[in-house]
């Protein structure tokens, strides 16, 4: 039965929006009647008005973990997927209660679940899609829905990870700038302006001081509009993937950052690669499916070129290795679980591994950042207060 959005007026003129499922639209204003509402637009869902309409995007992890879970337990549960979708759908409301409802009406169709995933656009990955597509077709649609809702959990704690890791840095950088900058504009100029009006010779610190001071106050508006230029140009420059390779292929030799970025995007692909895998995708589906979870473009050619050998007939874990670009306990892991009949268990295994090497990075990038970020801002005031006192200290040496 097809869903449609309205929006209609209650007794007391006040806009009522929501969704309902009938077998047209003229019967879906006369259920709205029925209730005591007066329909002013009735849209199918299906159509990507109304309540549909907000799904543009891919759904955010929590969002997609929550339906994963929910979804598992009412099929787990023995429930067929149609009254499944139902019973979720009168759980939520809103858009997400639109989507659910769509869903519905194409499963009463005679659609599968995973294609009608597929006609929701963006809002469900790759990923997802595949995975339930795998577990319609194996009868293990409640175990595969649990594993993507642990698999989106996981990402979502990934990603809060490494934010928090950087806001502490992050926020130290813009206090620095921002106190810096208002003493080079505000303080410096009224304080060296009495060394000034003395004639006297600066020290060469002051002289620097006053001379940024200046070029500060006066081409301060420009700066910025140069500063935001220059974003524009790189964030377009960063669109082009040849400009974007070279770039990553510098940050890879970092010492530091290089293997955080590594870790992150290995850790990525292992548990993406596990949950495909574990829900009985085949290898090569599988390897192309977690390429598109990979943000570092080297790594991406690298699985590229491994999926080529693997079709050549290969071995996976062989093949890996050879590429040079994954962690090498990673590729052990998986070469250890190819071999013993367990790749998932030992990518799951590797993903683990790799988030644990990510967190000791990440610790060890934070107590680095901070510490020295305060010392640079810390030198940056020594040198303006040094600059300041050393014609005070000239003048007093002159008046004696």
């Amino acid at each position: 039965m097809p869903a449609f959005s309205f929006l209609a007026l209650d007794a007391e003129g006040r806009n009522q929006r929501g969704v309902l499922q009938a077998d047209t639209p003229r019967a879906a204003r006369s259920v709205l009647r029925e209730r005591g509402l007066n329909p002013l637009e009735v849209v199918a869902v299906a159509e990507g008005g109304g309540a549909g309409s907000a799904w543009r995007r891919r759904m955010p992890a929590g969002q997609l973990a929550a339906f994963s879970r929910q979804l598992a337990v009412l099929v787990g549960s023995g429930l067929p997927i149609d009254e499944a979708l139902s019973a979720l759908a009168d759980a939520n409301e809103g858009s997400t209660q639109g989507m659910v409802l769509a869903l519905r009406s194409r499963v009463m169709e005679g659609a599968t679940l995973a294609s009608a995933l597929g006609e929701q656009g963006n809002l469900f990955p790759a990923l997802f899609r595949a995975s339930v597509a795998a577990g319609e077709a194996a009868g293990r649609l409640d175990q595969v829905l649990r594993r993507l809702a642990d698999h989106a959990e996981a990402s979502a704690s990934l990603r809060q990870r490494v934010l928090l890791a950087l806001t502490y840095p992050a926020l130290l950088s813009v206090v620095a700038v921002t106190v810096v900058s208002a003493l080079l504009i505000y303080v410096v100029p009224q304080v060296t302006q009495v060394f000034l009006q003395q004639g006297q010779t600066l020290p060469w610190a002051t002289r620097v001081l006053i001379a940024l001071s200046d070029a500060a106050a006066s081409f301060g508006g420009w700066l910025l509009l140069l500063a935001a230029l220059a974003l524009v140009a790189a964030v377009l420059a960063w669109r082009r993937e040849p400009l974007r390779l070279r770039i990553q292929q510098r940050l890879l030799r970092v010492p530091i950052l290089g293997p955080l970025l590594r870790a992150s995007d290995a850790s990525r692909f292992a548990r993406t690669l596990s949950l495909l895998t574990a829900s009985a995708v085949p290898l090569l589906e599988a390897l192309s499916i977690a390429a598109q979870v990979l943000q570092l473009l080297p790594l991406r050619e690298a699985l590229s070129r491994v999926a080529h050998k693997v079709r050549e007939g290969h071995s996976f874990g062989r093949a890996l290795a050879d590429s040079q670009q994954f962690p090498v306990i990673a590729v052990r892991l998986i070469q250890s679980g190819e071999k013993s009949g367990r790749l998932d268990d030992m990518l799951a295994e590797a993903a683990a591994q790799q988030e644990r090497d990510l967190d000791t990075a990440l610790g060890v990038a934070t107590a680095a950042l901070g510490p020295l970020v305060i010392v640079l801002v810390g030198g940056l005031v020594l040198f303006i207060v040094l600059a300041i006192l050393l014609p005070i200290f000239q003048m007093n040496t002159l008046i004696r």
